[in-house]
């Protein structure tokens, strides 16, 4: 089978997933006279392609135990799933679609910051609806957000890049990576992750010898890591996606280059890992946006592998997609009414506390909807933990070190948000 006829067949599977999704639930949620249908904007192909696929499946999860548990305000929930093709361009087409065509109250996406950005100020932002991405950590959605220009419309249930760049840069210094290359993709996440990344490793003592940023889907990154090499470098920061990180990795390694490396959250991949090659990669670091283990945590790492389609409860932007997508189905319960307006309200009502804590799960959804019918709130605890937005629709919360040792990724530690900002205090202004 070649990958392109596979990699149709698993989107296929995905879609036809969705598509059949209300017929195949119980009895009682078939019963509901109406639908609610929410979209959903991500990568299910390009760069950010696996990505996506992981975090459409939990968001699929989650509207089967909201479902189950009896739906969001009477209605069935489901979901209009549009492949944004990693492109901003396309994301923003399929965006207006949703909103103009099929009049969705919210949108679940994008997954990327490049993809999540264009949606914001080109669609959903103007339209007033709801916005919610799993996985896009860009500083400038805090910016446009404070601005005002994001109108109070949009959330993530991922930590900002203003924070993980300090982590790595801390984790680098306690690895001893006291001098290394970079290598990032030249779009607004990699962007700013690297300079997040240079304020504070060169205040904490760290030397860059070459910064050579990339463009995605290059047919060779040859030159980018010829370039990069120039200085002998002992390790390599690479910020990147699985697919062109993967090239990356394999031209630098094919080029002599030394097999220490520095890897953002997208790297935590099994593809990356058995593409480039697990002996290579023994002495490969990485931060990613954390988690606080609770019984939604327990919950989504046994029920997700089953019905995902070969994804584990670790697969970058699943844990985050789901809470997005249970948030949002919880929230639409609260409001009592498909409306952006409610829902948006709503959001922090049922997540920010005080109120009965809620896990994951249609068992405890069920007992969530009838607290809000009774009037009484409630607080959703998700797979990563609490959550709770800020003014600007961020959330913060604690960073994972891992490590990469025969093949698998191991959690070497935890940095907490603390010591994250103690790190920031120290940086020049």
């Amino acid at each position: 089978m070649s990958a392109s006829v596979g990699l149709a067949r698993t989107l296929a599977a995905s879609l036809s997933a969705l598509a059949v999704s209300v017929a195949l639930m119980p009895q009682a949620a078939q019963a509901q006279a109406c639908t609610t249908t929410i979209g959903m904007v991500v990568s299910l192909t390009g760069p950010a392609g696996r990505f996506g696929q992981a975090a459409s499946k939990s968001a699929e999860l989650a509207f089967k135990d909201i479902n189950e548990a009896g739906g969001a305000s009477g209605c069935t929930l489901a979901i209009d799933l549009r492949d944004a093709q990693s492109q901003g361009t396309v994301a923003v087409d399929q965006a207006r679609q949703l909103v103009d065509l099929r009049r969705v109250p919210a949108i679940i996406g994008g997954i990327i910051s490049s993809v999540s950005i264009p949606i914001l100020t080109s669609v959903t932002a103007n339209a007033g609806v709801v916005q919610i991405s799993p996985a896009s950590s860009s500083p400038t959605l805090t910016r446009i957000a404070s601005e005002g220009q994001s109108k109070g419309v949009f959330f993530r249930t991922i930590t900002s890049d203003a924070l993980q760049g300090v982590a790595a840069a801390k984790y680098a210094i306690d690895q001893n990576m006291k001098e290394l290359a970079v290598i990032h993709v030249n779009n607004d996440f990699g962007v700013n992750m690297f300079n997040e990344f240079r304020r504070a490793y060169e205040a904490l003592g760290g030397k860059i010898l070459s910064t050579t940023p990339y463009n995605q889907n290059q047919p060779s990154y040859a030159p980018e890591v010829t370039a990069a090499m120039k200085g002998d470098p002992k390790a390599l920061y690479l910020i990147a996606y699985p697919g062109d990180g993967t090239n990356i990795a394999r031209t630098w390694i094919s080029q002599g280059g030394a097999q220490t490396f520095l890897l953002n959250d997208g790297m935590n991949s099994a593809d990356f890992i058995r593409d480039v090659g697990p002996r290579f990669l023994n002495n490969a670091y990485g931060t990613s946006s954390g988690t606080v283990k609770t019984p939604s945590t327990e919950y989504f790492a046994k029920a997700y592998p089953a019905m995902s389609g070969g994804f584990d409860a670790n697969a970058p932007a699943a844990d985050r997609a789901y809470d997005a997508a249970a948030i949002l189905g919880l929230a639409i319960a609260h409001a009592g009414k498909a409306d952006s307006a409610a829902i948006r309200e709503s959001i922090r009502k049922v997540t920010g506390g005080p109120g009965e804590v809620i896990h994951a799960g249609a068992d405890n959804f069920r007992k969530a909807l009838q607290l809000i019918k009774d009037g009484k709130p409630i607080q959703y605890v998700g797979v990563i933990g609490a959550v709770s937005f800020d003014a600007n629709g961020d959330i913060t919360g604690p960073f994972r070190k891992w490590r990469i040792q025969d093949g698998n990724v191991t959690t070497v530690g935890e940095m907490t948000t603390d010591e994250v900002n103690a790190v920031k205090a120290r940086l020049p202004k």
